[in-house]
């Protein structure tokens, strides 16, 4: 991964920014996703959605998982691979999202900065969902129903 997307070199279709984020869809044995509800006072506050944070400069998608998932969760992330990237444009930030799966991690995850987070199976049962995690739990559960 190019430093240059962290800071945000690329552009938009529409010129803006690209704001890279690295996801981490953490799954557990028995098919259970853990999603993390949107803090008061972010865009889309209340919102339910997958872990995960910006890139930093120079940071690849790998290692702002591993940092975002810490900071938020309390967690190290042992094993993860890179599965689906998307793009979704919202009214506040263009972002370009790295989903991971994430399948190894030491700790128990907490809430670090005082986000709700809860394991849920598919079809999720939360609402509202992140307008951007819509396709990804359809990925997933084409994946469930081709298992």
């Amino acid at each position: 991964m190019s430093a240059d997307l962290a800071q945000g070199a690329v552009r938009a279709p529409d010129g803006r920014k690209v704001t890279e984020v690295a996801v981490g869809v953490m799954v557990q044995p028995g098919g259970r996703y853990l999603l993390a509800q949107r803090l008061q006072g972010k865009p889309y506050e209340g919102y339910w959605e997958f872990p995960g944070g910006k890139l930093e400069a120079g940071e690849s998608v790998e290692d702002a998982l591993a940092r975002e998932l810490h900071e938020e969760l309390g967690i190290q992330v042992t094993a993860s691979h890179r599965w689906h990237t998307l793009e979704h444009d919202y009214p506040h930030a263009y972002v370009r999202l790295y989903f991971c799966k994430v399948t190894g991690w030491t700790g128990e995850p907490h809430s670090k900065e005082g986000q709700a987070f809860v394991w849920q199976q598919l079809p999720v049962e939360v609402a509202p969902l992140l307008p951007a995690a819509l396709p990804v739990f359809e990925l997933l559960e084409k994946e469930a129903a081709s298992i």
